[in-house]
């Protein structure tokens, strides 16, 4: 009944993640014209700096959710790992349940104010010639709206899975184990 809004949610994240994934490539171009620049004229400017920044914060913002969603985040597989699946998706469960979305949320709790009143004022950056500063502090609301998202979408694919209605492979990451990326190390290593 609810993996339809979990799937509607893992593509509203995908399309984010691929449309902000421009933005690094954007980051790296306004990086290196901009040293290019101070090094060759022996000029620079904090709104390119800035810009930099920004882009860098639209990454990381709106591209965190599509890492969970692609379970890429900072876990601890050589304890889990030793567990069985099911024990592993209930251990999931519970972090999403207790620390991710309390934790989301009271960042949304704070971060929507925080936001609003830097548009409403319309902020500007204390460097010299710097940009407008609300842009990049909305990014920490929306960021943090996807993450809610994209947590109530993995809290449907556990506990589907947990009911016998969803396999792991559907939230589960697509690499290899320890001990293959062990042998194809020693294997690359013998062709040398």
């Amino acid at each position: 009944m609810f993996m339809p809004v979990s799937r509607a949610i893992d593509q509203l994240n995908d399309k984010i993640a691929a449309a902000v994934s421009w933005a690094l490539l954007l980051a790296v171009i306004i990086c290196t014209g901009n040293a290019l620049i101070r090094y060759a004229f022996n000029a620079s400017s904090n709104a390119w700096l800035e810009i930099q920044w920004y882009l860098f914060a639209a990454v990381f913002m709106l591209a965190s959710s599509h890492t969970l969603r692609r379970d890429e985040h900072v876990r601890i597989d050589v304890i889990v790992g030793r567990f069985s699946k099911r024990t592993q998706v209930w251990i999931d469960l519970l972090g999403f349940l207790l620390f991710l979305m309390p934790i989301s949320l009271v960042i949304l709790y704070y971060g929507v104010p925080f936001a609003l009143e830097s548009l409403r004022s319309g902020e500007m950056s204390s460097n010299a010639g710097g940009l407008i500063v609300w842009p990049a502090k909305i990014l920490v609301p929306l960021g943090f709206i996807l993450m809610v998202l994209q947590g109530l979408s993995e809290i449907i694919k556990r506990i589907a899975f947990l009911n016998g209605k969803l396999d792991a492979s559907a939230f589960s990451k697509q690499v290899a184990t320890p001990e293959e990326e062990i042998e194809a190390i020693k294997a690359a290593n013998k062709m040398n």
